[in-house]
């Protein structure tokens, strides 16, 4: 028996059976800061607020939880899991700020981390990990009014790791 709950959820690494697929996520466990930039619909940009980030382990290792913070604008998480059975994660985003979810499914694609699907009204989303080094990444958010290959930046965060 787990004595607290953050110890029953959180692990201290990825699940032995799985390491390798594991790291394409696990990489960024840790703690970030972003900056933002927000699109509008006519084509231009604004930066928008600063917020954080934080991967940990979870479940046993054979997941990544996540919480993204922009102050103002939405508070959530996202739990990553590495799905063998179609070599992919199955990606969960929950905003109970915005009543915003989404279920994806990410996978590697060249250097980059792709996840597309759709949001809870039916919305086709992709979200893109670009530009991933070890101390930094490009963050990117489409959606496709005619189910894809059309798909319109909504906003981006830069991040930087910070632990």
């Amino acid at each position: 028996m787990h004595d607290s709950f953050k110890e029953a959820l959180l692990s201290a690494g990825p699940a032995a059976d799985r390491a390798e697929k594991m790291s394409l996520y696990g990489r960024f466990v840790g703690s970030w800061e972003m900056d933002s930039l927000v699109h509008d619909d006519a084509g231009g940009k604004q930066p928008g607020p600063r917020g954080e980030i934080h991967f940990d382990w979870a479940l046993e290792g054979r997941a990544i939880l996540d919480v993204w913070i922009l102050p103002g604008v939405f508070y959530g998480s996202t739990l990553r899991i590495y799905d063998p059975g179609i070599d992919a994660w199955h990606i969960l985003w929950s905003d109970p700020v915005r009543q915003f979810y989404t279920r994806q499914i990410g996978r590697p694609e060249g250097d980059d981390i792709v996840q597309i699907g759709e949001d809870g009204e039916g919305t086709p989303r992709r979200w893109r990990f670009t530009e991933i080094a070890p101390r930094s990444f490009h963050w990117i958010g489409e959606r496709s009014a005619d189910g894809g290959p059309n798909w319109r930046t909504e906003i981006e965060f830069f991040a930087r790791r910070v632990r």
